[in-house]
């Protein structure tokens, strides 16, 4: 069978493990990299065709994009206009619905298929909340992060004006309530006061306690674990006290471009449209026939 052919558009923390991801699934080829810079080709995409657009590319399935979450949409709209399916790891919750609709209408124009949101949170995450839903339809489900560091939040007060560099570690507080550690290596001439002020009213941590700190060097602080526990109490029919737990620790962006990887392959199987995890079904996201899958996991 012929193998799907993948673009990789980003190469960050997120890129670098799609390549790998890639590397290690048997029915995917890299069909090239889009990057800022095509010049600089660091040794790991040596075996590939580095370019800055996607236009550049030939026969692409499937456009896996690492880039930063607020850059998502441009990006898939662009792939989506050039008649490529996207996935992505779109990550701020409250825009998921937003982004869903936007996606949908040029998805449909193309006659392709994107999935978003496709990383561990929202994501693999999701779906697990969606069993334990069906599974116990009344009652309440918390989600505690970490600890560890976020992606998603860390590049988004990298991207605050006279910010050198970020990291931000989700503490888990319990009943789905966290606190935002943030460390901030600032820029000569730039007041921390006022990046601090910023930082506190982006939407990524202005529903939580968020604590921001200047550090000399950010580099030293980083570590990329990070895992959940997932806790549901509810009822079950007119059963009540049905008691659910999911746990994991994780690599962060090791985990996300799996589950990109993975996405991926369901993408090409989907209806022209844009679709969340839990709109997929789970049996789409691996190698493979439903009948074999069937046999071994039923």
């Amino acid at each position: 069978m012929a193998k799907i052919r993948a673009a990789v558009v980003g190469y960050g923390n997120i890129g670098r493990y799609v390549i790998e991801a890639l590397e290690a699934a048997g029915d995917f080829e890299i069909a090239g990299v889009v990057r800022r810079n095509a010049a600089d080709i660091p040794q790991a995409l040596q075996p590939y065709r580095v370019v800055t657009s996607l236009a550049e590319l030939e026969n692409v399935d499937v456009a896996i994009l690492g880039v930063p979450t607020r850059q998502t949409e441009k990006h898939a709209l662009e792939a989506l206009a050039l008649g490529i399916s996207t996935v992505d790891s779109f990550d701020i919750h409250t825009k998921i619905p937003e982004l869903r609709a936007s996606l949908d209408a040029a998805a449909k124009k193309a006659g392709r298929a994107s999935i978003i949101s496709a990383g561990w949170d929202p994501g693999s995450d999701s779906v697990v909340r969606t069993l334990l839903e069906a599974c116990a339809p009344k009652g309440i489900t918390y989600t505690n992060f970490g600890p560890g560091m976020s992606m998603g939040h860390s590049v988004a007060v990298k991207a605050i004006e006279g910010v050198a560099d970020a990291l931000s570690v989700t503490i888990p507080m319990g009943t789905g309530v966290h606190r935002r550690m943030v460390y901030v290596q600032v820029k000569p001439g730039y007041d921390f006061a006022a990046i601090a002020a910023a930082v506190k009213a982006d939407p990524y941590f202005v529903n939580d306690e968020t604590h921001v700190m200047q550090v000399e060097s950010v580099d030293v602080l980083k570590d990329m674990g990070h895992g959940v526990n997932l806790v549901r109490k509810g009822v079950s029919g007119k059963t009540h006290n049905q008691n659910f737990e999911f746990n994991m620790k994780i690599n962060n962006p090791a985990l996300t471009a799996q589950i990109l990887v993975s996405a991926a392959r369901a993408v090409l199987r989907q209806q022209p449209g844009c679709y969340t995890l839990i709109e997929i079904p789970p049996v789409d996201l691996l190698p493979g026939t439903r009948e074999d899958w069937v046999r071994k996991l039923v």
